[in-house]
């Protein structure tokens, strides 16, 4: 017995040599093949793969085993010889056969999903169960271009041995697995994979399950095979709305051809139209029948026709006309009341406009009566005080005609003394306003301030978007004004306002200058106050200090390189050479943007300040008005041309002459107030200039718009006066 189990076992082996030397598996599972160029080990050349001799050595160990095996059972049976030869002789067939079918099942393939780790990229290969752990070891060394002996392959948490295989772990036929896979010298032997992480959207290995038979399914494992060259591009289409793009593809399958249906199709025969006529009798016939000779024809059904009244020509004309001219009265009276309907609800809609528009007029000037109140009552804008100074001018002048038309002598003079000292009180109390207005506007200034210089660069594109872009620039503006909002917080608990003061302190140490250092002696010294347990309270003059230092390292171009736009002294010298000027009130040299600019040629010799300053001390006019009507003349003309340049090089006087001196602060139609005018054009179809230009009402401005051709209609001209300086403006 012992014998024959050796010689099976001898054939066993030679068996499985013979089919390892057909098939040649590689770790993969598939039949070997010659690997790329760009895949092969560096120095491989030709030379036996190192996993090949594992896997006949593996298959001579596994036979070893299976003999091993046989002779035990033999030496087992031959003790028992009276258990009987046929029983002895099926289970040395069934253990001859058992191999057999391990083998058979071993060359089965199944889906390996190998985690990298720390990386956590997945790598997935199509496996031969029957394979051990070394093996697939070798192959995934292979694939990531790094020696065999550093790799260790888990499953679960543990370690595999290297002589186990998939089908020992429980890795059934056509199955996944997923293990994880680390180096022990992740410094110097890394675990990377060689190909791109954007070519890994698809899996490497997938099931494919393939109809064999009728009711017969087959799954197949097919590896994925990724291309090194790239598609050619064939063009394609665009969507206008959407953006997406969609590209012509080909593909190596020839189109489907129709069925052949026996009859030819396209032929001159089916294309060709026939003609033919033919004539077709009715076949009903219709005659009429008299009594005569011969024939007789009942007259029981006849009718007796008796003639009526004659009607002449005339009177059948008459009666015609009558009946026409009593539809027309119907049919006139019908429109006539159609029309009446039509002209009483245009009537009606026009009431209602006309209400609509007189309502719409009386919350225009009640909303301008009330801004008007608030700005007397509570000024926050140098317009608002001019108007203040204007009433205030305004009500001198009525006191002082009062006092001279009804007092003489020394009670004049009295009353005039009063009024100046209560016009000096209300000076005061104006300026002390103004200056309180300042210092409630000041933190509102250096915020606006601070968010510009940290706005981002923006520009629109060839597309209409709004493209933003940020620098190193930008983010060193956004981190100061950042840390001097924190800085000019006062209800902040003393922990964070240390943390603030650390962080302002590290940050102006970065550049060395007498204003940093004055900046860190005041942290130092208010963080030694505040140790001491000094009041928040008395440390508002010192944090203050801080705040103004810090806002002046912020503004200083070398620390801020973001503010020099919008500083109003430029940093190069040479731009001042051509762009300063001499005001003449406070013999200051200032920029050319401190100067009111003028459509005349020649430039004001006063500053912006010096020419508010007279105006206070002096006239105390209120262009209010004046900017009313040029914000209006330029909104329309940009409206009617986007081109238009007059508009845009008028000034506040200049406007203020043309209201003035040209059109008499008056409409040429009718008087009205300065609130209620505007300049439009005089003729539609040229451009607005002081020579084609007339001031009207709003009123008066909507029908004046409707009049295509002012030469042509029926349009009152402008006054002799107007119409004269008018002339003498071309």
């Amino acid at each position: 017995m012992s014998e024959r189990g050796e010689h099976e076992e001898q054939e066993v082996i030679e068996d499985e040599e013979e089919e390892d030397a057909e098939t040649n598996l590689q770790p993969g599972g598939d039949t070997a093949q010659q690997p790329p160029e760009d895949d092969r080990e560096p120095g491989g050349g030709g030379e036996e793969a190192p996993g090949e001799s594992s896997v006949s050595t593996d298959v001579l160990e596994a036979a070893e085993e299976a003999g091993t095996h046989l002779q035990e059972d033999s030496v087992g049976i031959s003790t028992d010889v009276q258990e009987g030869q046929a029983e002895t002789r099926h289970d040395d067939a069934e253990q001859l056969q058992e191999p057999q079918r391990r083998d058979h099942v071993g060359n089965s393939t199944a889906t390996v999903k190998v985690v990298l780790v720390p990386e956590g990229h997945v790598m997935t290969v199509a496996f031969a169960i029957g394979l051990s752990i070394q093996e697939l070891k070798l192959h995934l060394a292979a694939e990531l271009r790094v020696p065999a002996e550093v790799l260790q392959i888990s499953l679960d948490g543990r370690l595999v041995e290297e002589q186990q295989s998939l089908m020992q772990l429980g890795v059934r036929p056509n199955g996944s697995t997923r293990m994880e896979m680390s180096s022990t010298d992740p410094t110097a032997h890394p675990l990377r994979p060689l190909r791109p992480p954007e070519h890994d959207n698809m899996p490497d290995v997938i099931t494919v399950r393939v109809q064999t038979e009728e009711d017969m399914f087959q799954e197949v494992v097919v590896e994925i095979e990724r291309p090194p060259q790239q598609k050619v591009f064939l063009g394609g289409y665009k969507h206008r709305l959407t953006g997406a793009q969609y590209h012509h593809a080909t593909v190596q399958t020839l189109p489907k051809s129709s069925p052949d249906r026996g009859v030819a199709v396209f032929s001159r025969n089916t294309q060709t139209v026939e003609l033919k006529s033919q004539a077709q009798q009715c076949p009903l016939s219709v005659s009429t029948q008299m009594s005569g000779i011969g024939c007789y024809v009942s007259c029981m059904d006849d009718k007796l026709v008796a003639p009526g009244n004659y009607i002449t020509a005339a009177e059948y004309h008459n009666e015609r006309l009558r009946a026409v001219i009593r539809l027309q009265s119907f049919a006139r009276r019908w429109l006539a009341r159609q029309e009446v309907e039509r002209m009483r609800s245009n009537r009606d809609r026009r009431l209602v406009w006309l209400e609509l528009q007189e309502r719409k007029r009386t919350e225009e000037k009640e909303e301008q009566l009330r801004d008007r109140r608030h700005r007397w009552m509570k000024p926050q804008r140098g317009e608002d005080f001019h108007l203040l100074y204007h009433a205030l001018e305004k009500w001198r002048c009525e006191e002082e005609q009062r006092i001279n038309s009804s007092l003489r002598g020394a009670e004049r003079k009295a009353a005039l003394c009063s009024l100046l000292e209560q016009e000096t009180q209300l000076i005061a109390a104006i300026g002390r306003h103004r200056i309180a207005v300042q210092n409630n506007n000041y933190d509102t200034i250096v915020r606006n301030f601070l968010d510009k210089s940290a706005a981002p660069h923006q520009w629109r594109a060839a597309d209409g978007k709004m493209i933003e872009m940020e620098g190193q620039h930008t983010s060193r503006a956004r981190e100061l004004r950042d840390l001097y909002n924190n800085i000019s917080l006062s209800t902040v608990s003393q922990e964070q306002r240390l943390h603030f003061l650390l962080t302002l302190k590290h940050t102006v140490k970065e550049h060395e200058c007498q204003l940093t250092r004055d900046v860190v002696d005041l942290i130092d010294r208010e963080v030694d106050l505040m140790t001491r347990g000094v009041k928040a309270g008395s440390l508002e003059g010192l944090r203050k200090r801080i705040s103004t230092l810090f806002l002046q390292y912020i503004k200083t171009p070398a620390f801020n390189p973001e503010v020099a736009k919008l500083l109003k002294v430029p940093q190069n010298p040479s731009q001042l050479k051509n762009d300063v000027f001499l005001c003449r009130g406070c013999h200051r040299y200032l920029h050319s943007s401190d100067f009111n600019p003028s459509a005349s040629v020649r430039r004001s010799g006063r500053c912006r300040d010096c020419t508010g300053l007279n105006n206070i001390a002096r006239s105390r006019d209120d262009s209010s008005c004046y900017k009313n009507i040029l914000r209006r003349l330029r909104a329309d003309e940009l409206r009617l041309n986007e081109e238009a340049k007059i508009p845009f090089l008028l000034q506040v006087e200049d406007v203020r002459y043309l209201v003035e001196e040209v059109w008499a602060s008056s409409s040429d139609l009718h008087a009205s107030s300065l609130n209620n005018l505007m300049f439009v054009r005089w003729e539609r179809r040229r451009d607005w200039s002081p020579w084609n230009c007339i001031l009207l009402s709003k009123e008066q401005t909507s029908a004046h718009l409707e009049v295509e051709d002012v030469h042509k209609a029926a349009v009152p001209q402008p006054a002799a006066p107007s119409r004269s300086k008018r002339d003498l403006l071309v």
